[in-house]
């Protein structure tokens, strides 16, 4: 009954009503949403488009964590007492956020039940994201990582479908949030094409056999 009553919670229509500390920016592609040491007083959602979450190192080393798509909430952080961003986050394409201020959030999740529980939903299923992530990367490898990583953006097994990947997003992307090299991403890229399991001209459609490469080790799927 919990999932039924999240599904049918529209946060957009919801958070459309919101009488203070909202506001609806629109991004183009390659500007910043915020970047890395901004004050962190705020909370977004993304209503349009797909944003880019990286971190970039001392020594100037970007990593992208994360591809966000309309629906998602990023910023959270600052409900924890964070008060300098630690990451940038960048439209991948025209891109439209509802901005929420630290104070309006709260009070939702105060004030209104269906909303706490969605947005409690929202933390647990991204702090489970990460977990997996970070076991992915220690114990898979790289083929298997670009593939997990093709089957969570065409959000592979959502309304028992998978869907295209609307948004280009360039193979330098897909290395840096793999961990390896832009080579390596191009050379599965065109063999997971050769298998079928992806449509790849420019944009990508993911086929659920890629499936194959996640749930076998070795030799099957033709290396």
């Amino acid at each position: 009954m919990a999932s039924k009553r999240r599904i049918m919670f529209d946060p957009r229509s919801f958070l459309a009503r919101v009488a203070e500390g909202r506001m609806v920016v629109r991004y183009h592609k390659g500007q910043a949403i915020f970047s890395q040491g901004d004050p962190a007083d705020s909370i977004f959602y993304i209503e349009e488009g797909q944003a880019k979450v990286a971190v970039v190192s001392e020594q100037g080393k970007e990593a992208v964590v994360a591809i966000l798509g309309a629906g998602e909430f990023f910023g959270e952080a600052c409900l924890a007492g964070q008060h300098q961003r630690m990451e940038t986050v960048t439209a991948l394409q025209d891109t439209a956020v509802l901005r929420l201020e630290r104070s309006a959030i709260i009070r939702l999740i105060h004030n209104d039940p269906a909303f706490s529980e969605m947005f409690i939903a929202h933390l647990v299923e991204r702090t489970i994201r990460v977990e997996a992530d970070l076991i992915d990367h220690i114990f898979n490898s790289s083929e298997k990582r670009l593939a997990r990583l093709l089957l969570l953006l065409a959000h592979f097994g959502k309304d028992d479908s998978a869907e295209p990947i609307i948004a280009r997003i360039s193979q330098e992307t897909l290395a840096e949030m793999v961990g390896t090299t832009r080579s390596r991403v191009s050379f599965f890229m065109n063999k997971f094409r050769r298998l079928g399991f992806i449509e790849y001209n420019g944009s990508i459609r993911v086929h659920s056999s890629l499936l194959n490469v996640v749930l076998h080790e070795g030799d099957k799927t033709g290396r």
